[in-house]
């Protein structure tokens, strides 16, 4: 399985997920500060499975039509910052999605995730992570699940790792940053969690029109080879 998690930048590079998608065989696209009411149905082979509808900048996720099915979606709100009392930019910080391999029979959750901005403390944004990684088990309880996004968290992420994985999840970093906008503030912000699943790479892509650099999650399930889910994205 082949992910892609983009921060769009309040919108700005929506006009580049096509290329993406198509460009690098992604199964799911999760997208982070997209404007919901100016979205396609389809990107590139994919269909959107639902996005959030209280936000200001809000979440989306999309997957290849041909390959799953989507059983359940879930909009969460998460402990709010004061950023968002103020400006309300994120009512629904968390969208997961249970998808069904239509091949296999398997079911899988994947979200789309977006933490409280670097005005609020790290803490929050550890109970934000929490909270949602307990929610997503909601969805299938002992299903593999991997939740990508703009965690916001561009110091200390030995502390996040450890308490992600006292949750029984892992936390994968990509090769290379993934924000650059501010000197000081550039590093890794977009990360994925996960659990069932092995990661088996997470590469950062070009940087586009978005001060965020999207990054591509290769994911495997147990049992699964590297060439069989290869040819399962081609097909």
């Amino acid at each position: 399985m082949k992910v892609i998690s983009y921060n769009l930048r309040k919108h700005r590079a929506a006009v580049e997920l096509e290329e993406l998608v198509e460009r690098h065989g992604a199964d799911v696209l999760c997208v982070q500060e997209c404007d919901t009411t100016d979205i396609p149905e389809r990107i590139g082979g994919l269909v959107l499975a639902d996005s959030t509808n209280r936000n200001r900048l809000g979440l989306a996720v999309y997957y290849r039509e041909n390959t799953y099915r989507a059983v359940e979606v879930r909009a969460l709100a998460l402990k709010k910052s004061l950023h968002d009392y103020v400006l309300k930019p994120a009512e629904e910080r968390l969208l997961g999605v249970r998808l069904h391999d239509i091949d296999d029979g398997r079911e899988v959750i994947v979200a789309s995730f977006h933490a409280a901005p670097l005005t609020a403390l790290n803490s929050l944004r550890r109970h934000q992570i929490r909270t949602a990684l307990t929610e997503l088990s909601a969805l299938g309880e002992g299903l593999p699940a991997l939740m990508v996004g703009d965690y916001n968290y561009p110091v200390f992420k030995e502390n996040l790792g450890q308490k992600v994985r006292e949750q029984g999840y892992e936390l994968s970093l990509s090769d290379a940053r993934t924000y650059t906008r501010y000197r000081f503030f550039r590093g890794h912000y977009d990360f994925a969690t996960s659990v069932g699943f092995t990661i088996e790479q997470v590469r950062t892509l070009p940087q586009g029109l978005s001060d965020h650099l999207p990054i591509l999650v290769t994911a495997r399930l147990p049992g699964v080879s590297a060439a069989a889910d290869a040819a399962g994205s081609a097909a």
